[in-house]
């Protein structure tokens, strides 16, 4: 039963944490030539960095307080969850 508990788990959190397939596929380029920073939620704590050139795919937008645009982001390769990062620091194509 442990086993199949735990199966489940896996299960439904690889489903939570994968890119749609409506994702926009997209590239990391922030001009300031620091890395990303990666946040928990827009404009959130801050739980990681990517690189310039890093594709990753959109899948979802909000505002924050401020009115600024922050992105939901997986990694293009894996499918795999990153984050939110700031929207003007991702370009698309």
């Amino acid at each position: 039963m442990k086993t199949y508990k735990l199966l489940l788990s896996a299960t439904l959190l690889s489903l939570l944490f994968t890119a749609p397939a409506y994702a926009q596929t997209c590239k990391v380029t922030d001009p300031t030539g620091t890395p990303l920073n990666v946040r928990s939620s827009a404009a959130g704590k801050v739980i990681g960095k990517l690189a310039n050139g890093r594709v990753v795919y959109i899948t979802d937008y909000e505002y924050d307080q401020k009115g600024r645009s922050w992105v939901l982001i997986f990694d293009a390769k894996t499918d795999n969850y990153i984050g939110w990062v700031f929207r003007e620091f991702v370009s698309c194509y």
